[in-house]
C-alpha cells in the first residue's frame, strides 16, 4: 500500500483527518512538532507549505502522507518532484487577510495550469472551494472539478465578524459557513469532501454529520505551545473520526 492509499482508505471509511501546519507557516521547528503530533496520533495525513527545503526535510522525517498546499501551480508541480503524496490548490484563508479573493474561473484556470505542468504524473489532487462564492457557484465549480478528475474538494468558511461569542457558541459561529457549505455540496456532488476552517474537537462531529469524508484541522493544533498538547488534540480528532466510521458501518 502506498502512502496516499492510506489516506484514500480513510477517506472511503469517512474518517480521514488531515493535520494542517499552515500554507504560510515556514517555522520548521513548529512544523516538525505538528508532523510528529499527526504521526503519533494516527492522523491520515499532514499538510505543509510549498517551500522546497521544508518539503524535503519533512519527507525525510516521516512516511505518513504529505499534502503540500499552494496557489501557485509551479510550486505544486515542484512539490510532487520533492516527494509530496498529494497537492492542494488552497488554502485561501490567510490570503483573504491580505485582501485577495478568487473567482471560480480563476480556480479552474489554476487547476488546468497545474494539471498541464504535472503531465502524465498521476498525483492525488485536492482543490479548496472558495467559501466566499455563492453556494450555487460552489456547486457548479465542484461539478466541473469532478469532470477534470480532481480527487477531493475542501470546503472553507470566510468568517469576518468582529463579534464572536464565548465558549462553544463562538466555536460553532466560526465553523457555521464551512459546515453549511459541506451540507450543500454533499447533497449535490459525488466527490468526497474535506471540511476545513475552524474544525476542532468541538466542531469536528458536526463536519462528519454534515457529510464530510474528511476534516482538515489547523489552528487548533499548530497554534498550541507544546507537542504534548498537539498530540492530545490530534488524538481527540482521530478518535472522533473513528467513531464516525463505526457509525457509517452500523448504518450499512
Amino acid at each position: 500500500m502506498s502512502r496516499i492509499d492510506l489516506f484514500r482508505q480513510h477517506l472511503t471509511e469517512k474518517r480521514a483527518v488531515k493535520i494542517i501546519a499552515g500554507i504560510d507557516n515556514f517555522d520548521i521547528e513548529n512544523i516538525k512538532k505538528v508532523v510528529s503530533s499527526a504521526e503519533k496520533s494516527g492522523a491520515s495525513a499532514v499538510d505543509i507549505c510549498a517551500k522546497p527545503e521544508i518539503i524535503s526535510e519533512i519527507r525525510e522525517m516521516t512516511d505518513m502522507p504529505i499534502f503540500v498546499s499552494s496557489i501557485i501551480p509551479a510550486e505544486l508541480a515542484k512539490a510532487v518532484e520533492l516527494g509530496a503524496d498529494a497537492i492542494e490548490l488552497g488554502n485561501f484563508d490567510v490570503l483573504y487577510k491580505k485582501g485577495m479573493s478568487f473567482s471560480a474561473e480563476q480556480i479552474l484556470s489554476l487547476v488546468n495550469e497545474t494539471l498541464n505542468l504535472l503531465g502524465d504524473t498521476r498525483t492525488f489532487f485536492c482543490v479548496t472551494i472558495p467559501g466566499e462564492l455563492t453556494i450555487a457557484d460552489q456547486i457548479e465549480l465542484a461539478r466541473k472539478l469532478e469532470t477534470m478528475g480532481i480527487d477531493l474538494i475542501q470546503t472553507e468558511g470566510h468568517f469576518s465578524s468582529n463579534h464572536i461569542s464565548d465558549g462553544a457558541r463562538g466555536l460553532m459561529e466560526r465553523a457555521e459557513l464551512t459546515l453549511s457549505n459541506t451540507i450543500e455540496l454533499s447533497r449535490n456532488i459525488d466527490l468526497p469532501i474535506m471540511t476545513a476552517t475552524a474544525i476542532n474537537p468541538t466542531t469536528a462531529p458536526f463536519a462528519f454529520a454534515a457529510g464530510a469524508s474528511a476534516i482538515g484541522c489547523g489552528s487548533c493544533i499548530n497554534k498550541l505551545d507544546s507537542e504534548l498538547s498537539m498530540i492530545a488534540t490530534a488524538t481527540n480528532l482521530v478518535e472522533i473520526a473513528s467513531r464516525n466510521a463505526l457509525k457509517v458501518v452500523e448504518l450499512v
